[in-house]
C-alpha cells in the first residue's frame, strides 16, 4: 500500500514502478562495509533514465514488559488487533527526537543535493502527537524535502482492519525537525526546583 500510494504521489506509474529494499547510504570511514541505510527505495527507469525516492518507515517504540505476548496474539487473532495484555508505554520521545531526527538530518540533505526526496511513514496517533497535518497541509513536491505518509488502521464493516491511506503532505527538513522536537525547555526555575527535589548523598561504595 505504501509503494503504490508514494508511487501515485511522485507522478510514476505502479506498472513503471520498481523498488528497493534497504539500500546502502552510508559507509564507514574505516571498514567501507554500509553503516546506513535507506529501508526502501521506490524507483522508475522508464525511457533510459532513473528517478528516485527514498521512504523511511518509522515504528514507535514502547517501554515497558517485552512485546512477544502481543505478537503471539496477533498470530492467534489475525483478524482484529487484540487489547494489550501487559502495562506498557508508547515513547514518543525516543521514536522522533532521538531515533527519527538524526536520520532526516543526515540523510534529506544529501538527498536535497542529489534531487531527490525522502517519504516518511508513521502511523497517524504518532504523527498526532507530532502535532498532526498542517492547518494548510501542501500536495506540491517542490514545496519541501520530505513526504509525510500517514496510513490509518480503519475497520471495514465485518470486524477486520485494514491499513488504509490516510494523511499526506509535503514538510522542509526545518520545519519536519520542529516537528519531531515536539518539546520546549522547562524554565530554569522549574529545573532547579525538580533537581532539589531528586538530590541525594552518594553511597560511601561509589
Amino acid at each position: 500500500m505504501l509503494l503504490r500510494w508514494l508511487s501515485e504521489i511522485v507522478g510514476f506509474s505502479w506498472d513503471e514502478t520498481l523498488y528497493a529494499r534497504e539500500v546502502a547510504f552510508m559507509a564507514s570511514s574505516s571498514t567501507g562495509k554500509a553503516a546506513g541505510k535507506i529501508d526502501l527505495v521506490v524507483a522508475r527507469t522508464a525511457g533510459g533514465g532513473l528517478k528516485w525516492y527514498g521512504l523511511e518507515i518509522q515504528a514507535v517504540y514502547f517501554s515497558g514488559e517485552a512485546m512477544q505476548s502481543e505478537f503471539e496474539s496477533v498470530r492467534a487473532h489475525s483478524s482484529a488487533p487484540r487489547f494489550p495484555d501487559k502495562v506498557r508505554r508508547p515513547d514518543w520521545r525516543s521514536s522522533s527526537a532521538k531515533r527519527l531526527m538524526p536520520q532526516l538530518q543526515v540523510k534529506v540533505p544529501t538527498l536535497r543535493r542529489w534531487g531527490s526526496k525522502l517519504a516518511i511513514a508513521v502511523d497517524r496517533p504518532f504523527f498526532d502527537v507530532l502535532g498532526g497535518p498542517s492547518s494548510e497541509p501542501s500536495h506540491d513536491l517542490d514545496d519541501g524535502d520530505i513526504i509525510w505518509l500517514v496510513p490509518e488502521l480503519q475497520a471495514d464493516g465485518s470486524g477486520n482492519f485494514q491499513l488504509r491511506r490516510g494523511h499526506w503532505e509535503v514538510l522542509t527538513l526545518e520545519e519536519s525537525s520542529k516537528k519531531l522536537l515536539a518539546a520546549n525547555t522547562v524554565s530554569r526555575a522549574y529545573f532547579e526546583a525538580t533537581l532539589l527535589e531528586k538530590l541525594v548523598k552518594p553511597s560511601s561504595g561509589l
